[in-house]
């Protein structure tokens, strides 16, 4: 998969705790909306796992996580409301009009807002809108990069045999 231009983690060092969970989570959002680069729509869908998992689909899953993340459990409002799926799995689901372009702008601009959402928050500040109950920020941090870096993986496998086939 294609590296990011700007390596932000490698940048926050010497950084507060916040600026270095910011800074690895902007790294591997980058990365996985970057593994679209360059392919086309067909190879962008194509489908090489039993599963509905196909970088388009990665790519639109993690808009779905950000917006759970830091929609939902920030305001607590409900995934309808949102305008997302119930489930994770249907996140997955591409439409004729999802394209390599929209979707990489839902998923930036997904970024965009859980960035505003949590802004003016403390790591240890509670989020409520979670199933699991509260949970502080710093958790979900972890818990969203965790996700991320396991979707940055699966990316790269599948960027991989795309571009090899």
């Amino acid at each position: 998969m294609p590296a990011p231009h700007t390596a932000f983690a490698e940048n926050a060092i010497r950084q507060s705790p916040r600026a270095q969970f910011e800074a690895f989570l902007d790294d591997h959002r980058n990365m996985l909306t970057n593994c679209l680069n360059g392919l086309t729509e067909e190879q962008a869908r194509r489908s090489l796992v039993a599963s509905r998992t196909t970088l388009l689909g990665l790519v639109k899953h993690a808009a779905f996580v950000e917006k759970v993340w830091f929609d939902e459990a920030v305001t607590c409002r409900s995934r309808a409301e949102i305008g997302i799926p119930a489930g994770p799995d249907e996140s997955f689901i591409l439409t004729e009009q999802d394209t390599i372009a929209s979707v990489q702008q839902a998923h930036r601009d997904a970024c965009a807002a859980a960035r505003d959402a949590t802004a003016s928050l403390a790591l240890d500040d509670m989020l409520h809108g979670n199933r699991r109950g509260p949970l502080p920020l710093h958790w979900v941090y972890l818990h969203v990069l965790r996700e991320l870096a396991q979707h940055c993986g699966h990316a790269d496998i599948l960027r991989e045999q795309i571009l090899a086939g």
